[in-house]
C-alpha cells in the first residue's frame, strides 16, 4: 500500500509543483495522466525518494519514505523522464552495472539481464555501446534497468517517449502483465497509454489532484455532456470560441465535430458517449476555470 498524504513541494524561487495532493494506492496500474508542466514528475521523485515534499508525507506499508527512504527503495523500480546512460558501456554492461548496484547476485542477474533484453526486444544489439543507440533503444534500455530487481512498487514517467507505435504496444502490453500484485504508477500525458493499461486513473492540474477513479467512473460521470454533428467550416472558429470542441474532422458536407457541453451546442447535436480523451479534457479546462 503507497499512502500519499497531503503532498505539497515548493522550489527555491516560490514555483509551487505539488499542493496538498493525497491519494492512495493499492496493486494495479494507476494511470497519473496531466499536461506537461502539471506537476507529475516532481510526484513521481518524492515517490521514487529522489526529493523530499515540502510538506505532507508518503508512507510505503506504514513507513514514511521521507524518514526511511530504504524500505521504498528495495522494492522500487524507476524509469525517470531524463534517463541518462554511459554511452562507452553495451546493454549488458550498462544493466550489470546497475545490477550491482542494486544488490543483485552476479549469476541471478546475468539471468535476468537476458531475459530482459529479450523482453524489450534488444537481444541482437545488447552488446552495442549505447551512446549509438536511438532514443528509442535508450528507453527500452531504461524499462529494463527498472524491472532488474523484480520490483513490488514501479514508477514510470512518460515511459513511451521516443517509442515507436509497436515499440509503444510492446510496452503496454509489458505493464499489463507486470501489473499482478505490484503497484504500478504511469505517468504520462498521453491519453491513450493510460486507456490501454490502467484500471484506474488520476488525473492532475496545476499541481492538483483534480479527479480519480476506475475509468468507467470518470465516463459514467461524462454522459449526457458530450455531442457530435456536422457544420459548416465556416461556424468551427465561433463554435471553438464558446464550446470545448474535442474533435474536429472535415467531411464533404462540413465539418463532424464532437464537443463537450452541458447542453445541446447547437440545432442538430446529438448525444455522444464520452471517451476518457475527453473526459481529460473537460477536466482539465474546468481546473483551469477555477472551477474544479
Amino acid at each position: 500500500m503507497l499512502v500519499i498524504e497531503s503532498v505539497s513541494k515548493r522550489y527555491p524561487g516560490g514555483v509551487q509543483a505539488l499542493r496538498d495532493f493525497s491519494l492512495t494506492l493499492g496493486p494495479g496500474v494507476l494511470g497519473l495522466l496531466g499536461p506537461n508542466g502539471a506537476g507529475k514528475s516532481t510526484l513521481m521523485r518524492i515517490l521514487a525518494t529522489t526529493t523530499r515534499a515540502s510538506s505532507g508525507r508518503v508512507t510505503w506499508e506504514g513507513a514514511d519514505v521521507a524518514r526511511e527512504p530504504d524500505r521504498v527503495r528495495e522494492v522500487l523500480g524507476y524509469l525517470p523522464q531524463d534517463f541518462g546512460v554511459y554511452p562507452n558501456l553495451n546493454a549488458i554492461e550498462f544493466l550489470e552495472y546497475l545490477a550491482a548496484a542494486k544488490g543483485l547476485e552476479p549469476r541471478a542477474a546475468r539471468r535476468r539481464i537476458d531475459g530482459l533484453l529479450e523482453l524489450v526486444n534488444l537481444t541482437a544489439d545488447r552488446k552495442r555501446p549505447l551512446g549509438g543507440f536511438s532514443g528509442g533503444m535508450r528507453q527500452r534500455v531504461g524499462i529494463a534497468q527498472a524491472l532488474l530487481n523484480d520490483p513490488r512498487l514501479l514508477i514510470v514517467d512518460e515511459p513511451t517517449a521516443g517509442l515507436d507505435p509497436e515499440e509503444r504496444v510492446r510496452f503496454r502490453h509489458l505493464l499489463h502483465d507486470l501489473a499482478g500484485e505490484r503497484v504500478v504508477i504511469l505517468s504520462t500525458h498521453i491519453v491513450s497509454d493510460v486507456e490501454a493499461v490502467a484500471n484506474r486513473i488520476a488525473l492532475i492540474a496545476g499541481g492538483r489532484l483534480v479527479t480519480e477513479g476506475e475509468p468507467e467512473a470518470l465516463l459514467r460521470g461524462l454522459e449526457g455532456n458530450v455531442w457530435e454533428w456536422t457544420v459548416p467550416a465556416a461556424a468551427l472558429d465561433d463554435l471553438r470560441r464558446r464550446h470545448l470542441v474535442s474533435s474536429a474532422a472535415r467531411r464533404g458536407d462540413g465539418v463532424q465535430v464532437r464537443v463537450v457541453a452541458g447542453g445541446a451546442p447547437g440545432d442538430g447535436a446529438r448525444p455522444a458517449a464520452p471517451t476518457l480523451e475527453e473526459v481529460y479534457l473537460h477536466a482539465i479546462a474546468a481546473q483551469r476555470a477555477g472551477v474544479a
